[in-house]
């Protein structure tokens, strides 16, 4: 071998240290931080641990008690519909008022802080603001209707109110999301659009959705993974009644773990969430995949 070769592989050998030692924070992080956390909670799960009493060996009994669990199946079902309620909706409105504020009409400016002020506020106390307004005995929103509405522990509207300020509370983070992504299709497609012929209508649905698809892929698996793992805002309005209407599957973890002390159940449901959001994730990567254009221009 020639000492340039020599000389190449050595510098590549070097190149390729440097990169590992600059990644060596961040891979300690996730190591840390993300995969030891996966692994003490598939370990946990294996076993029948009260955090008192010795650990005890149970195998996938655990699985089998959490699957076999018609409490779980319900809990799986709630989590099901709230998220049905808060994805669409919450990015819906975040579409709409990004379109809008696109426009870039008198006081969007401030109208955009404003909009994002929820979502950078603590879930927990919002819920417990919110839990104050829609009290039925002094809430100012019956208040204002004039008529006493049960919102929180009728088994009817509790699920739905919750959902209702999750969306109201995200509806900001979405739009501004919408928004960079509006602010990155060319301007001529919308030009050209417009010189053929085409009306609004039909150069949102024509040149302004296909083009805003990575970022709808972005909001729409964000938003699934956090609505399916949403615990502070029903903590905080609901405690998961009435009558488990609002028990969602990591508010029954919760419970699990440091109300009833069954470890072992508490780390196998999330475990089963976790599989379940990888499942999901991968099926709207496959469904975006095709569908999907990442560079325009």
């Amino acid at each position: 071998m020639t000492a340039a070769g020599t000389r190449g592989r050595g510098a590549r050998r070097r190149d390729t240290v440097a990169g590992y030692v600059l990644l060596a924070p961040s891979l300690v992080g996730v190591g840390g931080f993300l995969l030891l956390p996966v692994v003490v909670v598939l370990g946990i799960s294996l076993f029948r641990w009260d955090l008192i009493a010795p650990a005890r060996w149970t195998g996938l009994d655990n699985y089998a008690s959490i699957l076999s669990d018609p409490a779980f199946g319900r809990t799986l079902a709630v989590t099901a519909v709230f998220v049905l309620l808060v994805v669409p909706l919450q990015t819906a409105l975040g579409l709409a008022a990004a379109l809008l504020l696109d426009q870039r009409l008198p006081g969007s400016t401030w109208f955009r802080a404003i909009l994002v002020l929820p979502w950078i506020s603590a879930p927990q106390a919002l819920g417990v603001v919110w839990r104050w307004l829609l009290d039925p005995s002094d809430g100012a929103v019956d208040a204002l209707l004039g008529r006493r509405v049960e919102w929180l522990t009728s088994p009817t509207l509790a699920l739905p109110s919750v959902a209702a300020v999750t969306i109201w509370a995200n509806a900001g983070f979405v739009a501004l999301f919408f928004l960079a992504g509006l602010a990155g299709i060319p301007p001529q497609f919308t030009e050209a659009a417009r010189i053929d012929g085409a009306g609004p209508w039909q150069g949102l649905w024509r040149i302004t959705l296909p083009l805003l698809r990575p970022t709808t892929f972005f909001i729409l698996t964000t938003g699934v993974l956090s609505s399916f793992q949403v615990f502070d805002t029903v903590y905080a309005m609901t405690r998961g009644g009435p009558a488990g209407r609002t028990e969602v599957v990591a508010y029954a973890i919760y419970r699990e773990a440091f109300v009833d002390f069954r470890m072992g159940r508490a780390a196998a449901m999330s475990v089963v969430l976790f599989l379940l959001l990888i499942t999901v994730t991968i099926a709207q990567q496959s469904y975006f995949r095709r569908r999907t254009t990442y560079e325009v221009g």
